[in-house]
């Protein structure tokens, strides 16, 4: 786990060994599933910015399923991977500055990739 106090060296090094998912990865109509301590997420591509977003807090405030943006990762501070949609040990944070609990696990449904 990364604390307050880290170099950016020892941060970088930590991610590059956790299982993750980089948008980059990822294109229209694949689907993300995101188990985190708390919930699980459903999240469908829609494109490059944009997700269609069910579960966890969406659910509960009645907004399922919502069009949203993927800030990035981060361990629950100012730190975020902007790069990454999902990465287990993270949490998963919204456009809408929601942060998830801990992920604990990810997996990825690969869609046909028209849109």
């Amino acid at each position: 786990m990364i604390g307050t106090g880290h170099k950016l060296e020892k941060i970088v090094e930590v991610t590059s060994h956790l299982r993750q998912v980089r948008k980059a990865e990822l294109q229209f109509g694949d689907l993300v599933l995101i188990k985190t301590r708390n919930s699980l997420y459903s999240v469908s591509v829609l494109d490059s910015d944009h997700y269609l977003v069910s579960g966890g807090w969406f659910d509960k405030k009645g907004l399922s399923p919502s069009k949203a943006s993927i800030s990035g990762c981060t361990w629950g501070g100012s730190i975020i991977k902007v790069d990454t949609l999902a990465a287990c040990g993270l949490r998963l944070e919204f456009g809408n500055r929601v942060v998830t609990t801990p992920i604990q696990k990810v997996f990825v449904v690969r869609g046909s990739g028209k849109n």
